[in-house]
């Protein structure tokens, strides 16, 4: 039997939707013991039926506007009509309060929306946020992006004059919302030291959950590992490990509680295909790995989904052995 394009497409979102740890039901189907997380197809609003609309803990927390795959191009065209619905009164929903998280999606191409951003702007995203992650961000105050406006003044003491102008222009670009920040310094200017220092402002100031310090060889992230140990901040007399909890990877397992993990992009390769770590592969010369014309492709993994971690910095991104496996 031919499936319209519609359909099409929700099949696939509901791949996802399953994959990120939501039950997905219609709306004659509700059943809030069935899981944390439950997604409800066609649910009605005053304004005609949703989509689906994401309960995380029986509570509504978003909308997804599905869309036929040939839509994928034009998804941010959609954005209004899916914040229209999240705007909307939910029937049998005493509280009238707009939904903060929005979705459009083909199954192929997703975007995502923070209302409580404050420049909401959809931006694409790899799957769905796992249940509980939506309901924990909803206890929040604001959003991640609201909490980065607001950086106390950079304590300079101690700081060369190219890490000051770089931390600076790091913090004004997350307040413009800028997604992407890159930093470029001359040899032996202190790059470790720059981004343990904006590592620790982020975990302090902006209540960032947990951050990705990526490398591209083993003795890098040794290297690293031994500076997060010796970084003492300005404004505390504790190191950064007695603060924070760091962690590097040489293993699938990466422990939750970790404030900062530290992985060679092979380890962290390896972890989101459930394989197990080739140590060899940590020390491929760059330069043969750019040629060997491997693609590298990962798939989504529940146990370190996407939103695992809130900042990932990737050190030394200018090295050959970027381009084979970013």
């Amino acid at each position: 039997m031919n499936q319209s394009p519609e359909q099409k497409a929700r099949n696939h979102i509901d791949k996802l939707l399953t994959k990120a740890g939501w039950v997905v039901v219609d709306k004659n189907q509700i059943d809030w013991s069935i899981s944390l997380g439950v997604a409800v197809r066609e649910y009605p609003t005053a304004v005609g039926p949703a989509d689906y609309v994401l309960f995380a803990d029986r509570q509504p927390v978003g909308v997804i506007e599905a869309k036929r795959e040939k839509e994928g191009h034009r998804l941010t065209v959609h954005a209004n009509q899916a914040e229209y619905y999240a705007a909307s009164r939910l029937k049998w929903i005493a509280d009238n309060s707009p939904l903060p998280f929005v979705y459009e999606s083909t199954g192929i191409v997703t975007r995502f929306t923070d209302q409580r951003d404050p420049k909401p702007k959809s931006r694409p995203v790899f799957a769905f946020v796992k249940p509980e992650t939506l309901a924990e961000w909803l206890k929040q105050d604001e959003s991640l992006r609201a909490r980065l406006q607001n950086f106390p003044e950079l304590p300079t003491h101690g700081l060369r004059d190219c890490q000051i102008k770089a931390i600076c222009n790091l913090e004004q670009s997350f307040k413009e919302s800028r997604p992407r920040a890159l930093i470029q310094m001359a040899t032996g200017s202190g790059k470790t030291y720059t981004a343990i220092t904006f590592i620790y402002r982020l975990l302090k100031f902006s209540g960032a959950k947990r951050i990705l310090f990526l490398t591209d060889t083993r003795n890098l992230g040794e290297q690293a590992e031994q500076e997060f140990m010796d970084f003492t901040p300005g404004d505390d007399n504790r190191t950064f490990t007695e603060l924070y909890a760091v962690q590097r990877l040489n293993s699938r397992y990466v422990a939750p509680d970790n404030q900062v993990c530290i992985s060679t992009i092979q380890c962290m390769y390896s972890i989101l295909r459930g394989e197990e770590l080739d140590a060899r592969a940590e020390e491929v010369n760059p330069h043969e790995y750019e040629n060997s014309g491997d693609a590298k492709t990962v798939e989504y993994n529940a146990a370190v989904p996407p939103e695992f971690f809130d900042f990932n910095v990737i050190d030394e991104c200018h090295h050959s052995r970027w381009n084979g496996w970013a």
